[in-house]
């Protein structure tokens, strides 16, 4: 790539939502650096759904220059993107190989079948904080937005019971909510042993869940996944299918504590938590930064040239909060405002496909925990928070409250 003025994205910042402002400032299409990777951001969300449509954009990273491949280090959040073998960065036939077998599993009515089991999840985790003191702080990243997910999804692919301490020991440092581990190559080896491990038991003690639909396919069907595709998908669905829904809960609590006279649209009927789930991913992203899109051939988007070859990454966060698609006040938090799209599930064939199941688990657990403590309250300044300190996730690492007395 030749020589330009870039920013470096520092996964550690504290100004996220500024940084993507001046990011904005500087074009549709920025030359950043992020974990040492030189790339293209899109920043705006015109040029952002742009990237994610545009037939001359690819995810194979096979399309990436290879001379500048080697700058993604092992490890790093780029690196474990960027490799993943499931259906994350498969295209055109092979991304539908790999992603039919679960769409039935994840389909909205499906996952409508699925409410009331979430919300008994939900009531028990109110059970639980209820028995602490209610004028203490409370930590409900840890004990409420981490555990709902987590549990919903462990039933679903099917996590056997015995395996689901450790499981959850080292997704804790996958998820940051917990200082006993650390995120990082070794945590991760070991969680990918430990479901290949879950794999072969299920193997011999099929269930009701996706593992299993997934293992008897692969056994019925052996060309339309590997072995490995099968470990990937399985790894996918775990990770991603309960970490990003902890940062939807997560951030809409403390929006909903912090901005003045939004919890009381809601408590008053005014507006539906339908529409504090899709302000809080629009205001503020689940996702921050998201690796990579490639140019298959030199292209032109919103006025910038990129060669054949160069990265682009995907600035959901960024996108959320631009003026041209959502006025003046973007940066404002207001579940009145117009129902608008986003785009922070994404966009075309990639669209989430646990997009149905993060609306329906933050829907219940924010009706649920505001009806259950009327009258709690942040417990710190949303400033005094600390962030992920990740390049892909945009949260906090807990989120301080003081309960109240539940309601009676």
């Amino acid at each position: 790539m030749t020589e330009l003025i870039r920013f470096v994205i520092d996964p550690a910042t504290r100004e996220l939502h500024a940084d993507n402002e001046r990011l904005r400032h500087a074009g549709p299409l920025v030359p950043v650096t992020a974990e040492g990777v030189d790339a293209w951001a899109a920043t705006r969300h015109a040029t952002l759904l742009s990237v994610l449509t545009h037939p001359d954009m690819t995810r194979e990273i096979r399309y990436w220059d290879p001379a500048e491949r080697g700058s993604a280090r092992p490890g790093s959040a780029i690196f474990r993107i960027v490799t993943d073998i499931s259906m994350l960065n498969a295209e055109g036939e092979d991304h539908r190989r790999l992603r039919a077998p679960l769409a039935a599993g994840f389909s909205p009515r499906r996952i409508e079948q699925l409410r009331p089991k979430i919300a008994a999840i939900t009531a028990e985790l109110i059970d639980r904080l209820a028995e602490l003191p209610p004028d203490q702080p409370v930590d409900l990243r840890r004990d409420f937005a981490y555990p709902l997910p987590r549990e919903v999804i462990s039933e679903m692919i099917g996590i056997p019971r015995a395996h689901q301490d450790r499981l959850h020991e080292l997704t804790d440092a996958v998820a940051q909510v917990s200082g006993d581990l650390e995120d990082g190559p070794e945590v991760r080896g070991t969680l990918h042993a430990l479901l290949h491990q879950i794999i072969e038991e299920r193997r011999q003690t099929p269930g009701e869940d996706l593992i299993t639909d997934l293992i008897t396919l692969r056994e019925q069907d052996g060309g339309r996944l590997s072995e490995s595709e099968l470990l990937a998908t399985i790894d996918l669905l775990f990770i991603a299918g309960h970490v990003t829904t902890v940062n939807l809960i997560t951030n809409a609590i403390g929006a909903l504590l912090n901005v003045r006279g939004q919890l009381d649209l809601l408590r008053s009927g005014r507006c539906p938590f339908s529409a504090a789930v899709e302000e809080t991913l629009r205001w503020d992203s689940p996702i921050a930064y998201f690796p990579f899109r490639y140019a298959m051939r030199d292209v032109e988007i919103d006025g910038v040239h990129l060669r054949a070859g160069e990265p682009v990454l995907a600035c959901f966060a960024s996108a959320g909060r631009d003026p041209d698609q959502y006025g003046p006040d973007a940066d404002r938090f207001d579940i009145s405002r117009p129902p608008a799209s986003h785009l922070a599930f994404g966009h075309g064939p990639h669209f989430c496909l646990g997009a149905p199941l993060a609306r329906v688990e933050a829907e219940v657990a924010l009706e649920a925990l505001f009806a259950a403590f009327p009258a709690i309250r942040a417990a710190a300044r949303p400033e005094e928070l600390s962030p992920l300190d990740n390049l892909l996730g945009n949260s906090t690492r807990s989120m301080p409250v003081i309960l109240g007395p539940r309601a009676r």
